[in-house]
């Protein structure tokens, strides 16, 4: 019997090219925003202050960095209450937007989001802070921005590898929706919608960097995965990547674009309906195989040990990821299959390796 109980994201979402000042405006407007900071790191300022240069700006703030140290988040904090501000607008990628979330989850300060990237942190409501050398991630419906503009117009100064690993990161999230540990058959629906857009526009992206339609539907396709991702809930692709990111401060998205086809290779076979909508989605007739072929086109980065992820480290990382794996993930999974995981991971080996040797050789080389 179908059953799900489904609760659908409280955000308005708008999407228009050109349009951002204008809406942007708009929702602030509509929020009662009167007194703003704006937060955006300091590659984003011109693009920032061009978008927000109709608003009641308050205080800029620039302190902006990857996987959001719990310092930085204080600091941000505390310059909110400050300059008393009562909404908060993030321009930029997931980083900026993490950082308006640390300052929503102790103050309540409604977010307007304005990515320009294909993160996807706009429309969910998980949290995440480094302390040291460990992330913590949470969910609290107090960090979902109450709305978002995208526009695409904001994209095409995206360098092409940094597009790719972002709209990477974008479909894991669709991937780790079809198995989360919350993943319902709407959240499978709006997963597979988001691969299909995105594989259809990542291409079209690498042969031309300004086709605005495409990247227009990357960053719809982005928008969907991630909302079924917030519904599904952290798989284990997004346990081990956030575990890696704090501990060894790898770059976010690069990241998740190494770690999915071995994440995918391992959970695959384990869930035949689940592969059979990713592999739908990537216009194959194997999941993997479509990732694979994906890749190919779009020249992504393979290893982790080319952004300094070292062998040494598997073994304290396979100790940080076994208390954080996901319940119900399709295939057990123990500290040598993680270590099989990083390994392969950590070389750039061909995916398969890690597959059950029961089904391995079922796969075609791609």
């Amino acid at each position: 019997m179908l059953r799900f109980d489904h609760e659908f994201l409280p955000q308005r979402v708008c999407l228009a090219s050109g349009q951002a000042p204008l809406i942007l405006a708009r929702e602030v407007e509509r929020l009662g925003g009167t007194r703003v900071m704006v937060i955006a790191s300091p590659s984003e300022l011109k693009r920032a202050d061009r978008v927000t240069a109709d608003l009641p700006v308050m205080y800029h703030h620039r302190d902006v960095v990857m996987h959001v140290p719990v310092e930085l988040a204080e600091r941000a904090r505390a310059a909110a209450t400050e300059h008393r501000v009562n909404l908060l607008v993030s321009v930029g990628g997931g980083s900026a937007t993490g950082l308006a979330k640390a300052v929503a989850l102790t103050s309540g300060l409604p977010i307007v989001a304005v990515p320009t990237t294909y993160a996807g942190s706009e429309a969910t409501t998980m949290w995440g802070l480094t302390h040291g050398n460990r992330k913590t991630t949470g969910v609290d419906a107090r960090v979902l921005p109450r709305a978002v503009v995208y526009d695409a117009e904001l994209t095409l100064s995206l360098p092409v590898a940094l597009s790719v690993a972002s709209g990477l990161n974008a479909l894991a999230h669709g991937v780790d929706s079809m198995w989360g540990p919350r993943a319902d058959t709407l959240d499978q629906m709006m997963a597979q919608e988001g691969i299909r857009a995105l594989t259809a526009a990542l291409p079209d992206i690498v042969s031309d960097p300004m086709n605005l339609t495409a990247r227009e539907r990357a960053l719809y396709g982005a928008y969907v995965s991630a909302a079924a991702f917030c519904s599904a809930g952290s798989g284990l692709h997004h346990k081990i990547c956030h575990v890696l990111g704090g501990a060894y401060n790898l770059p976010h998205a690069q990241t998740h674009a190494i770690m999915l086809p071995y994440v995918l290779a391992f959970n695959g076979n384990a869930a035949p309906e689940a592969e059979a909508r990713i592999a739908a989605a990537l216009a194959s007739t194997s999941a993997l195989e479509g990732l694979q072929e994906l890749r190919s086109r779009l020249g992504v980065p393979c290893a982790l040990g080319d952004y300094g992820f070292n062998e040494r480290d598997i073994g304290d990382a396979v100790d940080r990821i076994l208390p954080v794996l996901p319940a119900g993930n399709p295939r057990p999974i123990n500290a040598d299959d993680l270590r099989r995981l990083l390994t392969a991971a950590w070389q750039g080996a061909d995916p398969r390796t890690i597959m059950d040797d029961s089904t391995k050789g079922t796969e075609n080389k791609s």
